[in-house]
């Protein structure tokens, strides 16, 4: 049997099953009456050869062990195989075997016993490490991140991105928004002290300080927030009565934001402000009181009219009194109110001179 293995080649050479020897590029003869095999392998990757254990090739050939890299990958620990230094593969098993002929092959190896993976690993890398095998957190600006390992806090991670190893240990980040907060509580129905029901619409803002405590003791923090507004709201409002109620919006508001401030402790959080957007009242109220508002406008309006009068009699008679006493002014008004009446005459066409006598008289 004649055997052909070409430059990038290598040969396996058994006899009745066994390994003999590695065999490089050439020609070779071997009968296989006599129990001879070869096996010719590309040298290129991984070596596929798996007929014999891999151990018993590197102790019996040392030309075998020159072509090769052996990996053993320790227990909690993966390898980043890089090929012409380039990462190309993750090696989770327990051993490989590459050749290292024609392609440089490297192995580097990552501990994972401990969960931080902070500078020891990078993009390359983990474009090639499934998901399984680490956890990718991301704190946005104005957050923060409480790290637990086994449900225990570890530490407080601010804005970035983290890497963390979860061969060990259960990694959990609970991550807490710091930035402040709208709550709006719209058509909150309430009766005030007179027995009328009002709506009212409602905005406050708020942070969270105590970003751990919060986790670890609240859970919903916004509906609690909601419930403890509305009950501010029902305690002032239902003091008082309607009309009492319209007349101090800007002290609504005050009051609240102080009831509010005194118990943001109890919530881990600080409230920034609140007031009073609107104050609605029932179709019927409405009506009324815009009847009312109608009214009062319009006995302004007649309180006005009247004054007005008043003031243009009085400055009439003032006049009148003047005109009296002074003759040249009354022949000045009567020339003014000539001027006006001939102002009104487009054309005027008399038979007899009376009438031109007549406003000559008047004018002199």
């Amino acid at each position: 049997m004649k055997i052909q293995i070409n430059q990038n080649q290598c040969g396996f050479l058994l006899k009745n099953g066994c390994f003999v020897k590695t065999l490089s590029h050439g020609t070779y003869h071997y009968g296989k009456v006599f129990g001879y095999e070869v096996i010719v392998e590309e040298m290129e990757g991984p070596v596929r050869f798996d007929r014999i254990p891999k151990q018993i090739l590197l102790t019996q050939d040392k030309a075998f062990e020159e072509k090769v890299l052996s990996v053993m990958i320790p227990e909690g620990h993966i390898g980043i195989l890089k090929e012409n230094g380039v990462a190309r593969k993750i090696l989770a098993e327990e051993e490989y075997l590459y050749w290292n002929m024609w392609n440089r092959y490297s192995v580097e190896l990552l501990d994972m016993r401990e969960p931080e993976a902070a500078g020891k690993v990078n993009k390359a890398y983990l474009a090639q490490i499934p998901l399984k095998y680490y956890k990718k957190i991301e704190i946005q600006p104005g957050e923060l991140g409480i790290l637990y390992y086994d449900n225990q806090a570890a530490k407080e991670l601010g804005t970035g991105t983290y890497y963390y190893w979860v061969y060990s240990k259960d990694v959990v980040c609970r991550i807490v928004d710091l930035k402040i907060r709208p709550l709006e509580i719209s058509g909150q129905e309430i009766l005030t002290a007179d027995r009328i029901g009002v709506r009212i619409n409602l905005m406050c803002t708020y942070k969270v300080v105590e970003p751990k405590t919060v986790i670890e003791t609240i859970k919903n923090l916004e509906n609690q927030v909601y419930a403890c507004v509305q009950l501010v709201i029902r305690e002032y409002i239902g003091r008082y009565r309607l009309d009492e109620l319209l007349q101090q919006k800007e002290e609504i508001s005050q009051f609240i934001f102080k009831r509010l401030k005194e118990m943001e402790g109890n919530y881990c959080i600080e409230f920034c402000s609140a007031g009073i957007k609107d104050i609605i009242l029932p179709g019927e109220i409405r009506d009324i009181m815009n009847t009312v508002l109608i009214a009062e406008k319009k006995a302004q309006a007649n309180v006005i009219t009247r004054r007005e009068e008043v003031a243009s009699t009085r400055s009439l008679l003032n006049t009148a009194k003047l005109m009296d006493e002074n003759k040249t002014l009354y022949k000045l008004k009567e020339m003014e109110c000539l001027e006006r009446i001939c102002s009104q005459v487009g054309n005027i066409q008399v038979g007899g001179g009376a009438l031109l006598e007549q406003l000559q008289a008047l004018v002199r």
